[in-house]
């Protein structure tokens, strides 16, 4: 219980790795809110323990700013923001207009630097934390979800100079995340099969859980990371094996 007392606010917390995230802040003790525009089908719950859902669209200011001044005078104090909402259809650049790709920046992008400002006088008067949740479509090609892995990029240089600008009251790191096993798997990679075989490409042979993420966003917002600030922790099972290693003719096996 080493968050226990801490006000925590997961966005986009209602389902998949959100909910992970949400999970393991409950274990740890901490008072939850999760917020999405829409309510979870079932609440978000572990150990006896439920997070409080409010409803909120990260893409309306005002609402934003009033989310999480309601939220300080309900709770008394907020100690971490986890920016976890986003996403993105599968769709090549050809296939959409400027303005239909740069609603998927808006929400990957935007949305955590809103909820961030807006958060800020809260997490500065305890002394707390932002956890960004990145991904490596943002450090490698993302062909299929371009304006999506641009955005993520951005996150993480966003995270960087917030650390800056904002210690040492704030501390602001990122998790960038590999394939994650979720309810919307199958979408992503197949039926169970194509999960399987998606995972065995991971070098730890296996998607993430949602419970793995949660792991590291409690230790990044805990007393154990206080010296931790403007870090990308990589939250990806070792990355993807390099296409050359397969290619190559050389069997570097027999090395002696």
């Amino acid at each position: 219980m080493e968050l226990a007392g801490k006000a925590v606010v997961v966005t986009g917390g209602t389902r998949g790795v959100g909910a992970g995230i949400a999970r393991a802040f409950l274990d740890a003790g901490a008072d939850v809110v999760v917020c999405a525009r829409r309510p979870p089908e079932t609440p978000v719950a572990s150990g006896g323990r439920t997070a409080e859902f409010r409803p909120l669209d990260l893409r309306e200011p005002d609402a934003v700013r009033d989310f999480f001044a309601a939220l300080a005078t309900d709770y008394g104090r907020l100690d971490t923001l986890v920016n976890n909402a986003g996403g993105t259809p599968y769709r090549l650049l050809e296939e959409g207009e400027a303005e239909r790709h740069a609603r998927v920046v808006e929400l990957n992008l935007v949305a955590p630097l809103t909820a961030s400002l807006a958060a800020r006088p809260h997490l500065r008067a305890a002394r707390g934390s932002v956890v960004m949740i990145g991904s490596v479509s943002g450090v490698r090609p993302s062909p299929g979800s371009a304006a999506y892995g641009a955005a993520k990029a951005g996150l993480d240089s966003l995270a960087r100079s917030m650390a800056v600008e904002w210690a040492p009251e704030v501390r602001v790191n990122t998790l960038v995340l590999g394939m994650v096993r979720t309810e919307l798997s199958e979408l992503h990679y197949g039926d169970a099969h194509g999960v399987a075989r998606v995972g065995a490409t991971v070098p730890l042979g296996r998607l993430a859980e949602p419970e793995d993420v949660g792991a590291a966003a409690v230790f990044l917002a805990g007393a154990r990371a206080a010296y931790i600030s403007g870090a990308s922790l990589l939250v990806h099972g070792g990355g993807e094996r390099p296409a050359f290693l397969d290619a190559a003719t050389v069997n570097r096996g027999d090395r002696s």
